[in-house]
């Protein structure tokens, strides 16, 4: 049985998943533009575009796939109290801590099942590593997602969260095959950090595309925030010379659009 798979992009990493009868929100952002916000150790970040949809144009959601809840770029204010309204949110393990409520922690390659109706989707935490070993005290625990349904025709959904090109993008690419993947991008970074980055560039891109080998490839997570240094002209020029610009798949925000997984 094949399950139709529509998407929309809201804002920076803010997803909208309709899978069959499953509706899923992706690290739910939605504070006005313009505020200013503190990461900890000296670093921020001004948020610099509003969301084309608010939340009380959701609806129903079924559940919450949160990256992590500890920086506003994927869990803001407007967010934060959105997420009491969903039935679960997975998040990480010390997200569940933290949050409590309706939050269940999953560890990585760990997977439960959501469900509405007669759609079943399995979702699997995968790793991410939200910058260098060494910042870890600083940019705390973040995970990705694998998302499985019957009918899927090539492959999994893979949503990479925060998280720098490292082995736990080759160990993904190792269990799974891949058909849309959902990348991170930005190059996420601070002045006070120098050129440590906290999220993939482009090139990390292009590295994580060749491992994974998605058909399609939805670039995310690089617009509407001051700490984002490369946006779509330098995604778009990195993957055109790796040859690998076909793959790329840009949404217009607030755009419902169907994708073929």
């Amino acid at each position: 049985m094949i399950v139709n798979f529509n998407l929309t992009h809201i804002s920076t990493a803010t997803m909208l998943l309709e899978i069959g009868k499953l509706r899923i929100l992706t690290d739910p952002v939605f504070d006005p533009a313009g505020g200013r916000y503190s990461f900890g150790w000296g670093t921020g970040s001004t948020k610099l575009t509003n969301s084309p949809v608010s939340t009380e144009a959701l609806g129903q959601i079924d559940a919450v796939l949160l990256s992590h809840d500890h920086h506003e770029d994927n869990l803001d204010k407007a967010g934060r109290a959105f997420l009491p309204k969903a039935k679960r949110v997975l998040t990480t393990t010390s997200g569940e801590r933290r949050l409590r409520g309706n939050a269940e922690g999953l560890a990585n390659w760990q997977s439960t099942i959501l469900e509405s109706g007669d759609t079943k989707v399995k979702v699997s935490a995968t790793p991410a590593q939200h910058g260098p070993l060494f910042v870890r005290p600083f940019a705390g625990q973040t995970i990705g997602f694998i998302l499985e349904w019957e009918g899927q025709q090539n492959g999994a959904l893979y949503i990479t969260g925060d998280t720098i090109f490292y082995h736990g993008i080759q160990e993904v690419a190792e269990r799974f095959t891949v058909s849309v993947g959902i990348f991170h991008l930005g190059r996420a970074s601070f002045p006070i950090t120098g050129p440590i980055r906290f999220t993939m560039d482009a090139k990390d891109g292009v590295k994580a595309a060749r491992v994974l080998n998605p058909r399609t490839l939805i670039p995310i997570h690089y617009e509407g925030w001051k700490h984002f240094r490369e946006g779509r002209s330098v995604i778009e020029k990195e993957f055109t010379a790796a040859g690998l610009s076909e793959k790329l798949r840009w949404l217009e925000m607030g755009k419902n659009v169907e994708i073929e997984i």
